[in-house]
């Protein structure tokens, strides 16, 4: 969804990135590149972790515009490794929204792809999903 409000006539690109049970809701504003998560610079949110930081632009990178919008999230749920791949498909969706065009490059990287995979439910009578009790034969 684009809108124009409170920042002073640019264009806001809007998208929502799940995985597990993460869930972020990304912005994205046309500025320098900066990462801001819940409120913080993503580098400290993200604990410098270059591997979530890069996971998070690489969509920016597959499209060439690193340094052209600004990244405002608000991530909940989840541990940093779900949040910043829910926050990687937010960016990408909102990108789609930003020029149709993108579309393709982005899916052809598998940005676009929601991984289905979460935590599976306990059953009564296991001590966890799949972890049976120990067999005693007498």
């Amino acid at each position: 969804m684009q809108t124009t409000d409170r920042t002073g006539g640019r264009a806001i690109y809007w998208g929502t990135g799940r995985r597990k049970s993460a869930v972020a809701r990304v912005r994205l504003i046309p500025g320098t590149g900066q990462l801001s998560v819940n409120g913080k610079p993503g580098d400290l949110y993200f604990q410098f972790n270059p591997n979530y930081l890069s996971a998070i632009k690489a969509p920016l990178e597959t499209l060439g515009l690193e340094n052209e919008y600004d990244i405002v999230v608000k991530a909940e749920g989840g541990g940093l490794t779900g949040q910043s791949d829910a926050i990687r498909l937010g960016v990408a969706r909102a990108l789609c929204q930003l020029d149709p065009d993108n579309r393709s490059p982005l899916k052809i990287e598998g940005y676009l792809t929601r991984d289905p995979r979460s935590k599976e439910r306990k059953k009564y009578g296991l001590h966890k999903a799949r972890k049976a009790p120990q067999y005693s034969k007498r």
